[in-house]
């Protein structure tokens, strides 16, 4: 029994070893190709977020072309993400007016009051106000909150919330697109449009409920997470996911919104299992060597609590040096003669080679980083070989001699 409990522990320590292995490599590759590797994921973002506003409104045909999508696409990877936004606010408003520029002027209003509240608030975070609709419309939102709460601030509440506005105008559009492309263009049908497109949003009770549930969630991972306590990360994420649905469900039995349930829990879980994945690059520690410090200086006494990253070093196999020695046969040649006249054997060798090689292993648990027990054993072996001679005995047997 004591065995079997025993190997179980030994295959957890190596699969988490392994882990800590593609981790390292991961960020070793990262940071030699990080040039490249942005450049091709904003363009990869851009044209994603471009493709699915053309399949969503597809209101003017021209801007549904593949071409103009790449090369608007290849634009916003040389530039900052907030051409990401830029561009997906241009193609949205192109879309509203070849339905109705009522619609357009609505949604301009809109883009600019959640443009003032983003520019002065969370600037930076114009990436979750990209991700946000994109996540909307691929029926995972679920992780936004979660994540933003796990790797943000609650400044970036104001990024989701504009997100999930910018989701439920273009829902609002798309909904009432059959409906205003019937109306006429005289003033009274403008002003009907103006007043649908306005009703549609400040009176659109899912939109707030789902705002509110967002910046809850966001504000309660991002309190939990900062706590001194053991595995803090894992009861952030999961208390979100929690109060998340709860306010979910709250709203959905006073406004009566429709909420899916069933959607709901596997969001949640999908969104539980981002945010391990966030946690094992972001804040991956051993609690298990947890230490507290005290110490104390001329005004202050300092309580410290030191939780240790895990890390890996990956293990390495060097070749340090290479050397090629050829011995000469015969009487009279340099100083080495005299010795092979002495050494028989050694004018049997006719040519040599010695090979220094030095093995390193520094294959370490993880946890070991900051560790300072000299784990480095090195070990270097050099071998003679030597060839029989053309001028060797009948039996033709080959001498080996190594050097430790």
């Amino acid at each position: 029994m004591r065995l079997s409990v025993s190997a179980t522990r030994k295959g957890k320590i190596i699969s988490m070893t392994e882990l800590l292995e593609i981790r390292e490599k991961i960020k070793l590759f990262y940071s030699r190709f990080e040039t490249f590797i942005l450049p091709l994921a904003k363009f990869l973002l851009a044209f994603v977020v471009l493709s699915t506003l053309n399949s969503g409104m597809s209101y003017m045909g021209q801007l549904d072309n593949v071409a103009l999508v790449l090369i608007v696409a290849l634009t916003c990877s040389f530039l900052p993400t907030g051409a990401i936004v830029f561009f997906g606010m241009l193609f949205s408003l192109l879309h509203m007016y070849a339905l109705s520029v009522e619609v357009a002027l609505a949604g301009l209003c809109m883009y600019l009051l959640m443009f003032l509240l983003f520019f002065r608030f969370s600037l930076k975070d114009s990436l979750v106000v990209v991700l946000t609709p994109l996540l909307f419309a691929l029926h995972i939102p679920y992780v936004v909150p979660i994540a933003v709460g796990l790797v943000c601030g609650p400044a970036s509440i104001i990024s989701v919330g504009c997100g999930v506005a910018v989701h439920y105008l273009l829902q609002a559009v798309t909904d009432n697109a059959a409906t205003i492309s019937t109306m006429s263009d005289d003033a009274d049908a403008a002003m009907a449009k103006l007043r649908m497109m306005i009703d549609a949003m400040i009176g659109n009770r899912e939109m707030m409920v789902m705002i509110a549930a967002f910046s809850i969630t966001i504000l309660t991972v991002y309190l939990i997470r900062r706590l001194s306590i053991d595995y803090a990360w894992t009861i952030a994420m999961v208390s979100g996911a929690l109060i998340d649905i709860v306010i979910l469900l709250i709203g959905d039995l006073i406004y009566d919104i429709n909420t899916s349930l069933v959607s709901a829990l596997l969001g949640s879980l999908l969104a539980l299992a981002a945010a391990k994945v966030i946690e094992f690059f972001r804040f991956c520690v051993d609690y298990s060597r947890t230490e507290k410090v005290q110490f104390e200086d001329d005004e202050y006494y300092y309580y410290v609590k030191a939780v240790p990253k895990m890390s890996v070093s990956m293990s390495t196999k060097t070749v340090k040096k290479i050397n090629t020695q050829h011995t000469r046969n015969g009487a009279g040649r340099g100083a080495g003669s005299g010795y092979q006249a002495r050494n028989p054997q050694a004018q049997r060798s006719g040519a040599g080679r010695r090979v220094t090689t030095e093995r390193t292993g520094d294959r370490r648990g993880y946890g070991t980083a900051r560790s300072t027990v000299q784990d480095d054993r090195r070990r270097s072996r050099s071998v003679t070989i030597g060839n029989t001679d053309q001028n060797d005995g009948a039996d033709g047997s080959e001498d080996f001699e190594e050097l430790y």
